[in-house]
C-alpha cells in the first residue's frame, strides 16, 4: 500500500509543478551542477549513460569496517522542457525546474537494509537482518544566483523505517556551466525516533542475543556533514566523476553500541558513457 500512496504523491507534485514550470532557454544541463546527472545534452526525448563506478565505504552505518565495491552508474532519462524523467539503479524519479532559482526532485526508491553478514567482524551478530524497504525522496535546492554558484538544500526522506530531513548550503567551483566542475555541500542531518531506532537501537530481543547494551534513541539531530562532487567530460560521450562524503555523528548516536565509529564515510570514482 505504501507503494502506491508514494506513486501518488510523486505522480501529484510533478503535475503540480509542471503546470507552473516557467519557459528557460536552450542550455545543454538542466543545472549546471556536477551532482545532478544529465545526459540529455540539452535536447528533448530519451538520453542514456551506462558506466561503472568504485565506493570505498563504511561497511554499514557506524561500522569502523570498510570495503571497497563496483556499483553500476548512470541512467535511463527522458527530457521534455524543465523536466527530466529518470530511471537510476533501484529508483524512479523525476526533477525540474521551478524557475531559474528553484531545482525540485522527486523519487521512489529502496532503502538498503541490513544483514549481520555486513560485519566480518561479526559486530552484528544476533541482531537480526534488516530487509530493504519503499522510501519516497523530496529535495529542493535554491539557488542565490542565476548560474548556481551558491544554494540552499532540503531533502527529506519517508520510509518504512521512519523518515530523515537534511539542510545545508552549497556551492560550486569552476566556471563552466555545461554539470562539469566541482561542488561542496555543508549540511545537518536530523531523524525521528523510529528511524534512529532502526539503524542504531537495540531492543529487549536484541540484547540478549547479541550481548549488546539494551539502548534506546529519541529523535533529534543525527549528524553534520560534508560532500564533495566533482565531475569532467573527456569527450562528447565520455564522462568521469568522483564523489567523497563525510559525516560526523551526533553524541547520542555515537553512545550507541552498534556505532563503532563516531563517523560514516564514502569515498567513490566512475566512467559513464553517454548516449
Amino acid at each position: 500500500m505504501k507503494k502506491f500512496i508514494y506513486l501518488a504523491v510523486l505522480l501529484f507534485i510533478h503535475t503540480t509543478f509542471n503546470n507552473t514550470a516557467l519557459a528557460q532557454e536552450d542550455k545543454t544541463v538542466l543545472v549546471p551542477l556536477p551532482s545532478i546527472d544529465d545526459f540529455t545534452k540539452g535536447e528533448d526525448g530519451w538520453a542514456f549513460g551506462l558506466g561503472v563506478g568504485l565506493e570505498y565505504e563504511s561497511a554499514y552505518e557506524g561500522s569502523d569496517e570498510f570495503g571497497l565495491e563496483a556499483q553500476p552508474a548512470g541512467a535511463v532519462q527522458w527530457r521534455s522542457g524543465d523536466n527530466i524523467y529518470y530511471f537510476a539503479g533501484e529508483a524512479f524519479g523525476w526533477r525540474g525546474l521551478l524557475n531559474d532559482q528553484w531545482l525540485l526532485d522527486a523519487l521512489i526508491g529502496f532503502e538498503e537494509g541490513r544483514e549481520e553478514s555486513d560485519s566480518d567482524d561479526g559486530r552484528l551478530d544476533g541482531l537480526g537482518n534488516q530487509e530493504e524497504g519503499y522510501e519516497l525522496v523530496l529535495q529542493a535546492r535554491r539557488s542565490f544566483t542565476q548560474d548556481w554558484r551558491y544554494w540552499l538544500v532540503s531533502r527529506f526522506v519517508a520510509s518504512e523505517n521512519g523518515n530523515l530531513a537534511l539542510f545545508g548550503v552549497g556551492r560550486r567551483f569552476g566556471e563552466q556551466t555545461d554539470g562539469t566542475g566541482s561542488e561542496i555541500n555543508l549540511v545537518f542531518v536530523v531523524h525521528d525516533s523510529e528511524y534512529a531506532n532502526n539503524g542504531f537501537g537495540v531492543d529487549a530481543m536484541q540484547s540478549a542475543s547479541s550481548g549488546l547494551e539494551e539502548t534506546n534513541l529519541s529523535g533529534g539531530l543525527r549528524s553534520f556533514g560534508i560532500d564533495y562532487n566533482y565531475r569532467q567530460n573527456l569527450n562528447s560521450d565520455w564522462q568521469i566523476y568522483g564523489e567523497a562524503l563525510f559525516e560526523y555523528f551526533s553524541s547520542e548516536v555515537r553512545d550507541s553500541p552498534i556505532a563503532r565509529s563516531d563517523y560514516e564515510a564514502e569515498v567513490g570514482v566512475g566512467v559513464i558513457y553517454t548516449f
